[in-house]
């Protein structure tokens, strides 16, 4: 599926945000061109579906918490964007078959495994949904790093301010078939979330 009005905006947007924010995109050859995928970035601000979308040159379907949708004007806006709600708070039958449906169509699907952004650009714990689904699935997971987002766009402020954001694209990592469901998502959501934080500075 093409995405034409996305595509004609996509330089522009690009163009911006390398002059403010400074946004730099490497390992961007690791991004699949085709097959299912779930894309797993860790969480800065609210700009970073946007943001880690830049260079993905095909769809990618959203699964962003269900009270942004309470919003008037923004749901409608982010549900264009294929954005599609989920309970944070328990687990959510409908968004899990949502996103079942997705890949099983191919698609790029893209879940922030902390559910919520970082206070202060550490990673979050990470919730098991979509390793388990990766699992469950047999799909890859790509690992995405956002450093910087959080200096730009601090929790408590409205505006971002110009900044310097780099986002990075790891090989794909592959579940392991041939271990315990459980442990496999377990064992992904490690890998995963280590290979993120291998291009973080340390603390």
């Amino acid at each position: 599926m093409r995405t034409p009005i996305l595509d004609l905006a996509r330089p522009g947007f690009h163009a911006f945000c390398r002059a403010y924010f400074g946004l730099r995109l490497a390992g961007i050859d690791n991004i699949p061109r085709d097959g299912p995928v779930i894309i797993t970035p860790n969480h800065q601000t609210y700009a970073d579906p946007p943001l880690v979308s830049i260079p993905v040159h095909r769809p990618v379907y959203y699964m962003t918490w269900d009270r942004l949708f309470e919003i008037p004007g923004l749901a409608w806006a982010i549900r264009r964007l294929r954005a599609f709600p989920v309970r944070l708070e328990s687990q959510d039958a409908r968004a899990a078959r949502e996103a079942v449906r997705l890949l099983g169509a191919g698609e790029a699907l893209m879940i922030f495994p902390e559910g919520g952004r970082t206070p202060d650009g550490s990673i979050q714990p990470f919730k098991p949904g979509a390793f388990r689904l990766a699992v469950a699935r047999g799909v890859p997971i790509l690992p995405v790093t956002i450093d910087g987002g959080t200096r730009s766009w601090p929790p408590g402020r409205i505006l971002p301010r110009p900044g310097a954001i780099q986002i990075t694209y790891h090989p794909v990592l592959r579940p392991d078939s041939a271990t315990e469901p459980r442990r496999a998502a377990m064992d992904l959501a490690r890998r995963a979330r280590e290979v993120i934080a291998s291009a973080l500075p340390r603390a």
